[in-house]
């Protein structure tokens, strides 16, 4: 009898479970736009009977398991919300075409059921629409990803007119920049004054503050996280627009209908080619011919192929490069006299993933990338003679760069509405250039023709870290996201590694609102080395080595999110400190021969802050309004006598107001305002002058003092930027005109300061230069 009871609790244990899971059924698919195939990143899926839900992954896919009967409400900004009823005794696959509203009445209406700010897990996060992005008056017309983030709280731009970003008091190198899951080391053209993003190429960008998920690292401050269109997969597509300094042009289709689809993406600035009259003009004297010049060009392409519902295969492609120049050649009598100098930088990524559904609950994203940044500067000067064998020659090159392999998998698995589970693995081999300078002559007169080349060797390192995380719903009210980041880091036979905790939290108050928080810890294992500017092509991309030390910081959040109405508003509040981040030593610099590890120092970072944002993205009437108060400190041991000073960046009151309004379909109008304290400068607090006497001469000298680094200000920086646009619906093509103007009303703000000698007063003065002052632009831009 004892037998034959227990007996039936094994087959109770067995039995049950599967009773359980039989009772239950999982639907799953891709989320897409109905009109272009395009599959669409973060759309919510919510079950109101059960009042749970599921978002779509990177590439679309949701998985949601229910007792067999729900009602899904599908939402999306800017797309006419689905509710479709579930009822079904078996697992269910349910692809989701999404049709784009126009009628401004019903996306208002629609958008009080898209999922709010409250009910997310993640905090210091947010995402833009690119058709807001789009919106934002711009300088010269040239809409910009990272001018439209610096408008963001807790985002600052390093300077006027810079596409460059500093995040809650962290440095350019701390931001992680993915280009569909690939870091881009530069992301400025013209010495930083445009990004290197195409707008028109881009579906999706979303920007991490903190409260970051364990499946990121190798930053300390941000992850800007940009995704790249896949191409119209049902009809053939074409968009462009012709500017005052770049024309871009984008095509897209199906290769296969349904199938097979691509887009490709190009831009090219003009401004080389509008000059050149003048250019040899100035040219012109006899004897003498020359060019100089500048342009920047990128492109964009991506290729997806559909094998079947389980299995997908992307191929993306990143190119682009500046570059300047500048040559002359001037005749005397038989002889010419030629100089040939330029800059040239660039990036190149290209990416191969392939997805794959194992079952309807665990999707696979397996990646192999490749990304390249290099500098390349010469410059040479010589004698070209009638006898070419007499040609004389004296060059010098530099050269530095950055170069990555990479392979990366990524597992999502959702075993049920309370959890969404991811995990992966991730290796980088990583090629370093720290520099290295090429030194030429030829002189066949004086038989002196050598080549010489300084600098350091390349440097190898591995990369590699593996994650787990789980966005674990708890019960009605509460939330968690929790994970673990490894990372580890191997150089000159040196071993790093470490751990990362993350964990991020949401209580909903109420169904309109909702308490946050975060904790993140944060390792970096590479570099950058600038004089704490935006995006200069002579910037330094540097590993951890035995003597100099990878970054870490962790960082803690608490905030508040609430939904009013249309708006969304949150308020947070951050701590975060910094250990180990690099600076040159005092007199160091770039182009110099010495061991880089002899010409760096490193130290300690602190910063904290407030920040206020209240956002409506649907509707007639659209942007945002955000405040940032924060301080951002750095201390060295070998810098301003080893006291704390203020971070450069470190501004204590920063505002922006952006708006977008549409008065009908043909007209709308855009604008934005910025207030920023004034970056932290050091001068020299006295000055003075002396007698030097030598043997057989007296001479002069003057010398400043300098108290404390970075204890001056300059003057507040405000900008108004004002847009509007006018279109028109063709037969066969759509048509934009927009017109526009930067720095409206013409406001000198601070580029610089420097000292210069007042004669009337006799004494030497602090001066202001300015950059821009009022801009206006025009583009024309198509679509068909």
């Amino acid at each position: 009898m004892k037998n034959n009871q227990f007996k039936l609790f094994i087959w109770a244990l067995l039995f049950i479970p599967n009773l359980l899971i039989s009772q239950t059924i999982t639907i799953s698919g891709y989320v897409q736009d109905k009109a272009s195939g395009e599959k669409l990143i973060g759309v919510n899926i919510y079950d109101t009977q059960a009042q749970t839900g599921t978002v779509s992954n990177t590439y679309g896919f949701y998985s949601y398991t229910c007792n067999g009967n729900a009602e899904l409400e599908i939402s999306y900004v800017g797309y006419a919300n689905q509710t479709i009823t579930i009822n079904s005794k078996k697992d269910t696959i349910l692809n989701i075409d999404l049709s784009g509203e126009t009628v401004l009445d019903q996306i208002e209406i629609s958008a009080t059921k898209t999922k709010r700010i409250q009910e997310e897990t993640q905090m210091s996060t947010i995402d833009v629409p690119i058709l807001q992005i789009k919106s934002i008056p711009a300088l010269l017309g040239e809409v910009d990803v990272l001018k439209a983030l610096q408008l963001l709280p807790g985002v600052q731009s390093g300077g006027e007119g810079q596409s460059g970003f500093y995040v809650r008091g962290g440095s350019p190198d701390q931001n992680l920049i993915l280009l569909d899951g690939i870091p881009v080391y530069n992301a400025s053209h013209l010495f930083g004054f445009f990004s290197v993003f195409n707008a028109d190429a881009i579906k999706d960008v979303k920007l991490i503050k903190g409260g970051f998920p364990a499946r990121y690292g190798g930053r300390l401050s941000s992850v800007l996280e940009i995704n790249m269109k896949e191409g119209n997969s049902k009809e053939f597509k074409g968009s462009g627009s012709i500017g005052l300094v770049s024309s871009k042009l984008t095509l897209e289709g199906p290769l296969v209908k349904d199938k097979t689809s691509f887009i490709i993406s190009g831009r090219r600035t003009y401004i080389d080619l509008l000059a050149k009259p003048f250019i040899k003009k100035g040219f012109s004297e006899d004897g003498q011919s020359g060019d100089t010049g500048y342009f920047f060009y990128d492109v964009n392409a991506k290729i997806n192929h559909k094998f079947s519902d389980k299995d997908r295969l992307y191929f993306s492609f990143y190119g682009g490069e500046d570059k300047f120049f500048f040559n002359t050649k001037e005749t005397f009598g038989d002889n010419r006299d030629v100089v040939d100098t330029g800059l040239d930088w660039g990036n190149t990524t290209a990416a191969l993933r392939w997805n794959h559904l194992v079952t309807n609950k665990l999707f696979i994203n397996s990646s192999l990338t490749y990304s390249k940044y290099n500098l390349d500067t010469r410059a040479k000067y010589g004698t070209e003679f009638t006898n070419p064998a007499d040609n004389e020659e004296i060059s010098l090159s530099y050269i530095s760069g950055i170069r990555d392999i990479a392979g990366r998998i990524d597992v999502d698995f959702v075993p049920n509405p309370q959890h969404y589970i991811k995990y992966g693995l991730n290796t980088i081999w990583h090629t370093f250039i720290p520099g290295t300078f090429n030194l030429k002559q030829i002189d066949p007169s004086r038989n002196q023709d050598f080549e010489l080349q300084l600098g350091q060797d390349n440097i190898g390192t591995a990369e590699y870290s593996a994650y787990i995380e789980d966005d674990y719903k708890v019960n009605s009210k509460l939330k968690i996201n929790g994970g673990l980041h490894f990372s580890g880091f191997n150089v000159q036979g040196k071993n790093y590694i470490s751990l990362q905790p993350r964990i991020s939290s949401r209580l909903l108050l109420d169904e309109k609102s909702s308490l946050k928080a975060s904790f993140a810890t944060m390792r970096q294992y590479i570099h950058l080395l600038s004089f704490e500017g935006i995006g200069l092509p002579t910037d330094l991309w540097l590993p951890t080595t035995k003597r100099v030390k990878p970054q870490d910081s962790w960082q803690f959040a608490l905030g508040y999110a609430r939904t009013l109405g249309e708006f969304e508003f949150s308020v947070e509040g951050y701590y975060k400190e910094m250990k180990n981040v690099i600076s040159y030593k005092d007199g160091s610099g770039v182009f110099e021969f010495s061991d880089w590890e002899d010409r760096v120092t490193q130290g300690d970072g602190k910063s904290y802050g407030l920040e206020l944002l209240l956002q409506k993205k649907l509707g007639r009437l659209t942007g945002w309004l955000g405040y940032t108060l924060s301080w951002s400190t750095r201390q060295f041991e070998e810098l301003n006598f080893g006291k704390e000073f203020p971070y450069r960046y470190d501004r204590r009151h920063d505002i922006s107001l952006v708006l977008s309004y549409k008065l009908s379909e043909k007209i709308s109008l855009a604008g934005s305002w910025v207030y920023g304290t004034g970056n932290a400068i050091t001068l020299a607090n006295a000055k003075y002058s002396g007698l030097v006497t030598n043997i057989d001469r007296v001479s002069g000298f003057t010398a400043s003092y300098y108290k404390d680094r970075n204890d001056f200000r300059m003057n507040a920086y405000h900008r108004m930027d004002i847009g509007i646009n006018f279109t028109k619906k063709k037969k066969k093509f759509e048509r934009t005109w927009s017109f526009g103007a930067y720095n409206a009303y013409n406001r000198k703000n601070p580029f610089y300061i420097y000292s210069d000698y007042d004669y009337d007063s006799g004494s030497e003065k602090l001066k202001q230069a300015s950059l821009f002052p009022i801009i206006p632009y025009f583009s024309y831009n198509f679509k068909f």
